[in-house]
């Protein structure tokens, strides 16, 4: 079973959908009109808004949780998030009857935070412009004897993940192009993984808010590039460097980084909203922002596109769709 060393093939990926069957949510397909004749492709959004804990994260917790060996469950588990994994590796652990500590920001929003704590996590809080969330996770681990379930550096989590577009072609056969939002990395890795071996010669495109391109600057030097923090309302795609394992994966398979601002991020909100009565938080978006804003060319294609989480307060919501938002965290 791949673990945090190793590779991630699509045997994961099915033996992860074995694990999460009757646990996760099988997320909608949802298909829309207006979107096709707006970007020229017969396009299929995969509702990962609509998963447990309200994102995608839900399955790559689960997927590495459940692998834990009895004495590991015993002892607990540390994670880092600033809210969608957070939430899913606390629902996780108490599904499967341990205990979680999770490393959160002091910027937090209260409803991530109080979401955090109903499902029976411990929060211990940092400051995320000063201090290193993985660092501290990692210093929390050795210090209690917790093990670690990563964000999304651990081939585990990445193989939950690719459940994702597992799922998505099962239901749609094979697709010419796949969009995704890029954080971290492990969506995509494990997607990507996924998908590739289902639509052979499938074009690979990630999307990263226009301020926070670190793994479009990564795979342009070869290298992981690190970037100052991000301030984006993408908040979950706030990285300053993509994951080791993560970009490894990512390096080989990815053929494409879209870029999007804020405002083609809004306005993809509003679109999905107002078209399709899908709520979507910014990163969840991504992927509909850059088909919106001509980010990427697409005539003809079918497209699959990973609607990530719609984890959004409504008054956030309503604040950015009027443009008197401020940022939150979702990631």
């Amino acid at each position: 079973m791949p673990s945090v060393t190793g590779d991630i093939t699509i045997d994961d990926v099915r033996a992860a959908a074995h694990r999460l069957a009757g646990v996760a949510h099988r997320t909608p397909v949802l298909t829309s009109r207006v979107l096709n004749e707006r970007v020229g492709a017969e396009v299929f959004l995969k509702c990962e808004n609509f998963q447990r804990v309200g994102a995608f994260k839900f399955r790559g917790a689960y997927n590495a949780i459940s692998q834990l060996t009895t004495e590991q469950l015993a002892r607990g588990v540390v994670a880092w998030s600033s809210g969608n994994h957070a939430q899913a590796v606390a629902l996780s652990a108490r599904l499967l009857g341990t205990s979680a500590v999770i490393v959160m920001p002091a910027d937090a929003p209260a409803s991530k935070l109080a979401a955090t704590k109903e499902y029976g996590a411990e929060i211990v809080l940092y400051d995320r412009y000063t201090q290193d969330r993985t660092a501290l996770g990692e210093a929390l681990a050795a210090e209690r004897g917790l093990t670690a379930i990563p964000p999304f550096d651990d081939f585990r989590v990445m193989a939950g993940q690719g459940t994702v577009a597992l799922e998505l072609i099962e239901e749609t056969g094979p697709l010419t192009t796949f969009l995704a939002p890029i954080g971290g990395g492990g969506l995509m890795a494990g997607c990507a993984t996924a998908a590739t071996a289902l639509s052979p010669g499938i074009r690979i495109i990630g999307v990263e808010p226009v301020d926070g391109d670190d793994t479009k600057r990564s795979l342009e030097a070869g290298h992981r590039v690190r970037i100052p923090v991000p301030r984006t309302i993408a908040d979950a795609q706030a990285a300053e460097i993509p994951g080791e394992l993560t970009f490894a994966v990512n390096r080989r398979l990815v053929d494409e980084i879209a870029v999007v601002t804020d405002e083609q991020l809004v306005a993809a909100m509003s679109f999905l909203f107002d078209t399709m009565k899908i709520v979507a938080e910014p990163t969840g978006a991504a992927g509909v922002a850059a088909m919106l804003a001509g980010r990427v060319q697409l005539a003809g294609a079918r497209v699959g596109v990973v609607i990530s989480g719609g984890n959004i307060s409504a008054s956030r919501f309503a604040g950015l769709i009027s443009g008197s938002g401020t940022q939150e965290s979702s990631g």
